[in-house]
């Protein structure tokens, strides 16, 4: 399996530090950001690694190189304005290959989630080995948290490991998702495209499985949120968290 991290964003909210840093390399006990992901992906032995960027993204590519000395491959798929993000996945297309792949937010935080669980989520047959069709299978797979602060109303229902966009309770997209690509197949690489829709889409046809994690999660949103993570431990509570 490859994955891949979203680092094209700007992070306007994290001014005036991304004015000169990319916000994915923003640090967090002395570790940046996109760093923690790449390490725990590497100990699933997820090792090629896909990295979209724009903003400030030779600096990406001088700090984290080829990924050797992380034990891992790193492509970078470069895009003059960020394409947002199903439109990044479309054209980073040609470097992830056929294959399901995880992908993952370079701006949040959550060192202790598992990428191991998420080789064996999207599942070709049923329990007796039996084909699904193609057009019967979850086509991508999303890890839901508990709702922050900062989103109360949550995203998205769940069911039986199958999301749905009416249901209650919501639970937050925790901006970790595995998928499959050809979910991305009328994307144009190049543009501009946004994932919500797409996702709402198939969640319609009842095609999107998921489940909760109620592990550590901090979406990296404010200079106040970062301070805050690089903070004494003590003063920080468990659980999902953002900036307000």
């Amino acid at each position: 399996m490859k994955a891949m991290i979203f680092a094209a964003g700007r992070g306007e909210r994290m001014r005036p530090l991304t004015d000169t840093c990319p916000k994915p390399l923003l640090k967090v006990r002395g570790r940046p950001l996109i760093v923690w992901h790449i390490l725990g992906l590497v100990r699933a032995g997820i090792t090629e690694i896909v990295i979209n960027h724009a903003h400030l993204g030779d600096q990406i590519e001088a700090t984290l190189g080829d990924g050797s000395k992380y034990g891992a491959k790193l492509l970078y798929s470069r895009e003059d304005t960020a394409l947002e993000t199903a439109g990044g996945i479309a054209n980073a297309r040609h470097l992830l290959g056929d294959e399901p792949f995880v992908a993952i937010s370079g701006d949040i935080y959550c060192p202790h989630f598992d990428f191991e669980q998420v080789k064996d989520v999207l599942h070709d047959e049923d329990m007796w080995g039996n084909p699904y069709p193609a057009d019967q299978r979850d086509i991508c797979w999303l890890y839901l948290v508990p709702n922050p602060d900062f989103h109360p109303e949550g995203d998205f229902g769940l069911s039986m490991y199958t999301l749905n966009n009416d249901g209650t309770p919501k639970f937050t997209f925790g901006n970790i998702g595995v998928y499959r690509p050809e979910m991305f197949d009328a994307i144009t690489p190049g543009d501009h495209a946004k994932l919500g829709p797409l996702l709402r889409a198939f969640i319609d046809k009842k095609l999107v499985g998921g489940e909760v994690y109620e592990g550590e999660w901090h979406n990296v949103g404010t200079v106040q949120q970062l301070e805050l993570l690089n903070a004494p431990r003590a003063a920080l509570a468990p659980g999902p968290r953002a900036a307000q």
